[in-house]
């Protein structure tokens, strides 16, 4: 997400409560002369992933009862400059972008107006679909009203969970789970990132591991008590609960931005 001179300059602008961080991350948004998250397109992890794991995650569409098909929705949380929504619209999914400023939702307008075209290499016969940014708070509002059902069938997560402070973890779980769709399955797919950084040393990024990302999915708005080394501890939990999801794969990416070589994984999640 950034070298270590962006890590401690974020560390600064964000030190503070946690109820003011939107208003921060607007502020960054606002001024456009630090984004130190931004790597100019989207992960090549989840390009590899949309087109070597279909099989796990499905078509880019939903045979309704009738015969008749839709697409499927997806959702990407604090998608930057929106290359990632670009994306997932490229191979068939109606996408959103969620972003906390208005000024981060003009740049994905920008990003669209400007290199929109270039995604459009990854079509395929059914063409691709439509891609749409939204202002607003991920924890709360009615953002999601713009989608039928309020839920979506695939949701991804690159550097938006290592940007909350660990106190909003157990709240990211379970809107997670809130958000994505029950039947037809939805998947929820995990770019994990930085694992390689001491939780001590906070952030953004935060620094976690698999576990993290494991420990809470299983345990949505559980409040999880973690070791003085700053990991979560996994032995002193109960059985995962009824709104829990499952990861039902987890791999090293061959490829991935190179911040993250060797120590990304990604996993990917359904309800149970």
């Amino acid at each position: 997400m950034a070298s270590a001179d962006d890590r401690s300059r974020l560390k600064v602008h964000f030190d503070g409560p946690e109820s003011s961080h939107p208003d921060r991350w607007a502020q960054l948004w606002d001024a456009g002369d630090f984004l130190p998250w931004d790597r100019g397109g989207p992960n090549p992890a989840l390009v590899d992933l949309l087109d070597s794991k279909r099989g796990l995650i499905g078509d880019y569409f939903i045979e309704e009862d009738d015969g008749t098909k839709r697409r499927k929705t997806a959702l990407v949380p604090g998608c930057g400059r929106g290359y990632d929504v670009l994306l997932l619209a490229s191979y068939g999914y109606d996408a959103y972008g969620l972003e906390v400023s208005d000024k981060a939702v003009e740049r994905c307008l920008e990003e669209k107006k400007t290199n929109g075209s270039k995604y459009l290499t990854n079509m395929h016969s059914g063409g691709a679909g439509t891609s749409t940014f939204l202002q607003g708070d991920f924890f709360a509002g009615e953002w999601n009203n713009a989608v039928t059902g309020g839920t979506f069938d695939l949701i991804y997560d690159y550097t938006f969970f290592c940007a909350l402070s660990p106190v909003m973890r157990p709240a990211w779980a379970q809107r997670m789970s809130q958000l994505l769709t029950k039947a037809p399955p939805g998947y929820l797919i995990c770019l994990e990132f930085p694992t390689y950084k001491d939780p001590l040393t906070g952030g953004p990024p935060f620094g976690l591991t698999s576990q993290t990302y494991l420990e809470h999915l299983s345990h949505p708005g559980a409040k999880l008590p973690y070791d003085q080394s700053g990991q979560v501890q996994a032995e002193s939990q109960d059985s995962p609960t009824s709104d829990s999801l499952e990861r039902l794969d987890h791999w090293q990416p061959e490829r991935t931005h190179d911040i993250g070589k060797g120590t990304d994984w990604v996993s990917v999640w359904t309800h149970r």
